[in-house]
């Protein structure tokens, strides 16, 4: 058994043990992203227009995210519509920027691996960046379009007496939590998955100039603020939603 399989198992093992069905679905939500994933690479490597992939996929990954992540309805179709219409604003954002940095394809680093491969591979890499882009959006805005779908929804049940009001009130307060360690956790991920890089800049000397107009460094801080603005987004709009939807019911 090799140490990915063993961690995979103790993953599911986990996630089993401590949500119960919710955490099958969850490890099988994981697992279907993947699949996805892997789905979108093959079929853009055969030649298909990488946009009209993109958006056939988006929904798809938002609805396994979500819908096998969830166990109750309601929150599921509250964070899928406020998912869907942060990632269309976010779409729009992350092509203007894109264009703007022009930092898509390979950067300097990555010429020895390169060597010997030809560099017009018959695929366009802005597309590839903005495609790419985009789907490291949507498990930040799905993320947080659930938390905030869950939190509103749990103050409903227990306070059924609740004005629309008050619901959004309660909403930007968790928000503002939610919005907090949702700000770390991307933050965090980009150092620890880029530290490497940064040593490489440190030991050879790279002058600051060159690191903040370096592809890599700046695809990746584009990244984290594309999912920062989904989250800041998704905040808002998910509370408004679910606020007004239950309180029609009420």
């Amino acid at each position: 058994m090799t140490t990915l399989t063993a961690l995979v198992l103790l993953l599911f093992v986990l996630m089993v043990l401590i949500g119960g069905k919710t955490g099958f679905n969850s490890f099988l939500s994981v697992m279907v992203n993947g699949i996805l994933l892997v789905l979108v690479a093959l079929l853009i490597s055969w030649g298909i227009n990488i946009f009209v992939l993109t958006l056939i996929f988006i929904p798809l990954k938002l609805a396994a995210i979500i819908f096998l992540g969830t166990h109750d309805m309601i929150v599921a179709k509250n964070s899928f519509y406020a998912a869907i219409l942060v990632a269309t604003v976010t779409i729009l954002v992350i092509i203007c920027l894109q264009y703007l940095a022009q930092a898509a394809g390979f950067g300097d680093e990555a010429g020895e691996e390169l060597v010997g491969l030809s560099p017009y591979p018959g695929l366009s890499y802005p597309a590839i960046a903005i495609t790419v882009a985009i789907f490291s959006t949507l498990g930040a805005i799905s993320e947080a379009s659930v938390a905030m779908s869950s939190g509103i929804l749990e103050l409903k049940k227990h306070n059924p007496g609740v004005t629309r009001n008050q619901l959004e009130k309660s909403g930007a307060n968790i928000g503002k939590d939610v919005l907090g360690t949702s700000v770390n956790t991307i933050l965090f991920g980009l150092f620890g998955s880029f530290l490497p890089l940064f040593i490489w800049y440190m030991r050879l000397n790279y002058p600051l100039g060159k690191i903040l107009n370096d592809k890599l460094f700046v695809n990746e801080v584009l990244i984290m603020a594309y999912s920062i603005i989904g989250v800041a987004l998704t905040i808002p709009l998910t509370s408004y939603l679910l606020a007004k939807k239950v309180s029609k019911k009420a």
